[in-house]
C-alpha cells in the first residue's frame, strides 16, 4: 500500500480564504449544482452579508422558507463558508502588503498550511502548480514586521526549505464570479 500523501486531493483544496481549514472534503456529499435563484442568492450576499432573511426573500421573490432552505443548503454543502467584512488594509493600519512564495518539502503541504494559517497577518495561502508551491498574501504593519514574519516565522517552518517575497504598491479587488 502506498504512503498517504500530504498534497490535498481536488475535493480537499477548497478553502476559505481567511483560515485556510478545508471546507469540502471526499467525504462530504457531493454539491448539487446552483441554479439562478442560489447565484442570486450569492450576488445578495457577496454584496451585503448582513442582509436579513426576509429582505434577501423579498429581493430573491420567494418566500422565508425558501430563502431558509436555500441558505441552509448552501452552507451545509460548503457552498458559502462564512460571512465575512471587508475591509481596507491600510485604514486599518497594515500599510504593507506582500506576496511570499514558499518553497516546500515534497509532501508537507497540510503541515505547512496549518502552521501558515496561524500565522498573525496572513491573509490567503494557495497551493500552486509553479515554480514555487505556495503563495501566501500578507497584510502587516510595516515592512519591519513583515521582515520578521517571514525571515523570523514563515522559515522556521518545518518543511519549508526557500522565500520569496514581493511588495505590493496597491491592491485593486475585482468584481468577483457573484457580482452584478
Amino acid at each position: 500500500m502506498a504512503p498517504e500523501s500530504d498534497h490535498p486531493s481536488r475535493d480537499e483544496r477548497s478553502t476559505t480564504a481567511r483560515s485556510g481549514q478545508t471546507v469540502a472534503s471526499a467525504a462530504a456529499p457531493a454539491p448539487r449544482p446552483l441554479d439562478d435563484a442560489d447565484r442570486r442568492m450569492l450576488r445578495e450576499l457577496v454584496t451585503d452579508a448582513r442582509l436579513s432573511v426576509r429582505t434577501l426573500a423579498e429581493r430573491l421573490h420567494i418566500s422565508r422558507a425558501n430563502a431558509y432552505a436555500r441558505l441552509d443548503r448552501l452552507q451545509s454543502s460548503g457552498v458559502i463558508t462564512g460571512f465575512t467584512a471587508r475591509f481596507a488594509p491600510e485604514r486599518a493600519g497594515l500599510a504593507t502588503t506582500a506576496y511570499v512564495s514558499v518553497n516546500i518539502e515534497q509532501n508537507t503541504w497540510r503541515t505547512v498550511s496549518a502552521e501558515l494559517a496561524e500565522l498573525p497577518y496572513v491573509e490567503s495561502i494557495a497551493l500552486l502548480a509553479s515554480e514555487f508551491d505556495v503563495l501566501v498574501l500578507v497584510h502587516a504593519p510595516d515592512n519591519a514586521t513583515l521582515r520578521s514574519l517571514v525571515l523570523e516565522r514563515v522559515q522556521a517552518i518545518p518543511g519549508v526549505l526557500a522565500t520569496r517575497t514581493w511588495l505590493a504598491f496597491e491592491e485593486i479587488r475585482g468584481k468577483g464570479p457573484f457580482a452584478q
